[in-house]
């Protein structure tokens, strides 16, 4: 049965990796087998993710950059990919949030959120499938989120963002699979990262929103590390076009 989830051999790009769900998807690629490039826009934050890792024996590596800029992005998977031979995993992870009611919204606002979280995702697979096609075989995993298809006040950009990722899963899963590459959304809920650090400070909506989640507690990072190595071993290879929701229940409640 392990053979299912061993991933020893296969590189992974996972962005946004210097902390958060990032790192614990990275870290959790990385106890299959995989060799992770974490990437992200600092330095030093990265090294010090990736020192965190090879403390604990397993392999990392760093790639240092802004997935809004996207002839950048595409430089650097080129690069990770010719560093190591290969690549057999992007896992877009990297997005930022915004919340604002509805009058305050400007373009600008609206824009950079669209920019992080579908743009730069999309172009990133873009880059990684042609690598991939090369190799006839290749997993593209996104970090969606429960908001797409579950309305929540003043996060217009963001989950509108997010809805766009899990249509993009779906075309890019029809036109990619007959190269050997299947691609997949990990759809979270709430979950106890920097991003929702300012939500958790209040008790009332902490309180509020835990119970309305079955499992009566928000995520952790590695609540989404299985799902990951699931969907990037053997054991998924047969998963193609899915949002996978990983909330502790919250979008089946009532």
């Amino acid at each position: 049965m392990s053979k299912l989830f061993d991933i020893t051999g296969r590189v992974a790009l996972v962005t946004g990796a210097s902390r958060g769900l990032g790192l614990g998807m990275a870290r959790g690629l990385a106890e299959a087998g995989a060799t992770v490039v974490l990437t992200g826009r600092d330095a030093a934050t990265l090294e010090a993710a990736a020192d965190g890792l090879r403390t604990d024996g397993l392999a990392a590596d760093t790639a240092c950059f802004d997935v809004t800029d996207i002839e950048a992005s595409r430089s650097a998977i080129a690069e990770v990919a010719a560093r190591h031979g290969r690549l057999d995993i992007l896992l877009a992870n990297a997005g930022i949030h915004g919340a604002r009611p509805l009058p305050d919204w400007q373009p600008a606002d609206w824009e950079r959120v669209m920019a992080t979280n579908l743009t730069a995702c999309f172009f990133a697979a873009q880059q990684a499938a042609g690598i991939m096609r090369a190799q006839r075989h290749g997993r593209i995993i996104f970090t969606g989120s429960l908001t797409a298809s579950r309305g929540r006040p003043t996060i217009h950009g963001y989950a509108a963002a997010k809805a766009g990722l899990a249509a993009i899963t779906r075309t890019l899963a029809a036109e990619l699979g007959e190269h050997g590459i299947t691609v997949n959304t990990i759809a979270g809920g709430y979950f106890e990262t920097e991003m929702s650090a300012a939500m958790r400070r209040d008790p009332e909506v902490v309180a509020r929103i835990t119970a309305r989640i079955p499992l009566r507690r928000w995520g952790t990072p590695r609540d989404l590390a299985g799902i990951a190595v699931f969907l990037a071993a053997e054991a998924g290879g047969y998963v193609t076009g899915q949002e996978i929701f990983a909330d502790g229940g919250l979008g089946t409640a009532l």
